[in-house]
């Protein structure tokens, strides 16, 4: 936690003097050249090191200790901070915008010198080299605000080097296109700040949870001594970082309580080694001498078109009692019928049982 509290910081000090640096030589050098173009390029750079700012004081607002009020901690502050830096992106993007429509209405034709040509050149280097850091980093450190930072640095090389054609153009056609690419580079900046805002209002909403990463989940659980599945699998993000969720596994019914007591021990105990989640862990009881008839149910059940999986089968020949869970993705509406469905394809096989069907939604692959 400390190592990635510090690495995040260190690369958001390093965005914040890079991109002052070359906001100032761009200011400088864009009035020289009389290119808004360039000048609007270096009020990007300006709200990017706003933005490595406000990362900053971000990280350092979520690592504060979960308490009484926030039992949970303030890890999900990381993801209102991205929102702010989005923010900031947009609004530079739209001061951009107006800045280059204003530009139409002049007739001056930039005056462009090796030296703009330089500062230019040096700031495509920069930025490249910049995003790559930038995205590692946030790739390592599962930090959205890094990565988002890292892909606005990216678009920055292109548009920056937009400019040096728009130079070029200017010197050899006497045409001035400052204006068209000040709205590009406008457009580029609004498209980032909304991909950001959105990204990180998605995860305060509540995402899927990585396909990849509860897949690995469940494939982890599953090689546990004693542990015959794991399904039902919710992760609750609480940062970047933090997470706890729940998950149920499948044990033979004859394992003592003992047993189970280890079992679940052992699953809690890799999965947050390996993953940093907490889990709640349910247990479903599998007799396997019934595997035969659990076979034929959930091959009528997984023949109908919508249903995912099924699980959870309990059978008790002395009441006449079946009951198993279902899972379904979104496309089944009305489930009340659907298990009528079931229950009478199932009486066929088991006539004058009771079926109870329970039907999981889809919360994570």
């Amino acid at each position: 936690m400390q190592n990635r509290e510090k690495a995040i910081s260190n690369t958001s000090l390093i965005g914040v003097g890079a991109n002052v640096a070359l906001a100032a030589l761009k200011a400088i050098f864009g009035v020289i050249a009389g290119s808004v173009a360039v000048i609007m390029d270096g009020v990007n750079n300006l709200s990017d090191a706003l933005s490595s700012i406000v990362t900053l004081v971000g990280v350092k607002l979520a690592k504060r200790k979960p308490n009484q009020k926030h039992p949970f901690g303030y890890g999900r502050i990381e993801y209102f901070s991205t929102i702010i830096v989005a923010t900031i992106v947009i609004v530079a993007g739209c001061t951009a915008l107006i800045e280059a429509i204003k530009s139409f209405f002049t007739k001056s034709v930039p005056n462009y010198s090796a030296y703009t040509f330089a500062i230019i050149s040096i700031a495509v280097v920069a930025k490249i080299l910049l995003g790559l850091y930038f995205k590692k980093q946030g790739k390592k450190y599962n930090s959205d605000a890094l990565i988002a930072s890292g892909k606005d640095a990216s678009f920055d090389a292109i548009l920056s080097l937009s400019t040096i054609v728009g130079g070029v153009v200017a010197i050899f056609a006497g045409v001035s296109i400052d204006g068209v690419l000040g709205v590009i580079i406008s457009f580029f900046i609004l498209k980032a700040g909304l991909e950001m805002l959105f990204d990180s209002i998605n995860h305060i909403i509540g995402n899927r949870p990585d396909s990849a990463i509860s897949r690995e989940i469940k494939a982890k659980i599953g090689e546990i001594d004693g542990v015959i599945g794991a399904y039902d699998l919710v992760l609750h993000n609480y940062g970047p970082d933090r997470a706890i969720g729940s998950v149920h596994i499948e044990v033979p019914s004859h394992f003592t309580a003992d047993e189970i007591h280890r079992v679940t021990q052992k699953v809690q105990k890799t999965v947050y080694e390996a993953y940093s989640v907490f889990l709640t862990v349910g247990i479903y009881s599998v007799d396997e001498t019934k595997n035969d008839l659990r076979d034929r149910i959930f091959e009528i059940t997984k023949s109908h078109d919508g249903v995912l999986g099924a699980h959870a089968f309990f059978l008790n020949e002395e009441e006449k009692f079946l009951s198993l869970d279902v899972l379904v993705d979104f496309t089944i509406t009305d489930r009340v019928a659907f298990a009528e469905t079931l229950k009478t394809e199932y009486a066929e096989l088991l006539p004058g049982y009771l079926f109870v069907i329970n039907f999981d939604v889809n919360y994570s692959d």
